[in-house]
C-alpha cells in the first residue's frame, strides 16, 4: 500500500484569515470556495491539484507552540526579497540565521505566531 500526504494541518484561531494569509505567502495556493469567514476549518489548495492541501483547523486554546512549519523556497525572486515581501504583508522577523556568505536562512512568524523558514533560491544556491 502507498499513502501520501493529503493535507498539512495548522492549529489556530481563525482558519479563514490565516489562509487567505497563508495564500498570499504560497503564491498559486487558493481558499476552497466551501470556505467561509466563522468556519472551524479552511483549505488552501494546491496549484493545479499538485501537492498536499493546507488545511487550518481551528484549536480554542493553542497552549503549546506549533509542531509544524513550513521551509519556504522562492521560485523566482530571491531569499532577501522574500523576506521583505513577507515582511510588508505581516510577518515577523523571529531569527535571522543568514551568513556573511549569503548562506542560511531567516525565521518569521505568521500574524498567529507560527514560525517558517524562508531559504534561499534555487538559483541563489546554485550561484553561491
Amino acid at each position: 500500500m502507498t499513502n501520501r500526504i493529503h493535507h498539512l494541518n495548522i492549529a489556530c484561531a481563525d482558519p479563514y484569515e490565516l489562509a487567505g494569509w497563508w495564500s498570499q505567502v504560497l503564491l498559486g495556493y487558493q481558499r476552497s470556495e466551501e470556505d467561509f469567514p466563522g468556519d472551524p476549518e479552511a483549505l488552501l489548495i494546491a496549484p493545479d491539484g499538485a501537492g498536499p492541501g493546507v488545511l487550518f483547523c481551528r484549536v480554542d486554546d493553542r497552549a503549546t507552540r506549533s509542531r509544524l512549519h513550513f521551509d519556504v523556497q522562492p521560485a523566482d525572486h530571491t531569499r532577501d526579497e522574500e523576506v521583505e515581501r513577507l515582511l510588508a504583508i505581516g510577518a515577523a522577523l523571529v531569527s535571522d540565521q543568514r551568513r556573511p556568505d549569503g548562506k542560511g536562512w531567516v525565521v518569521l512568524a505568521d500574524p498567529e505566531g507560527n514560525e517558517f523558514c524562508v531559504e534561499r533560491s534555487a538559483a541563489e544556491r546554485v550561484g553561491g
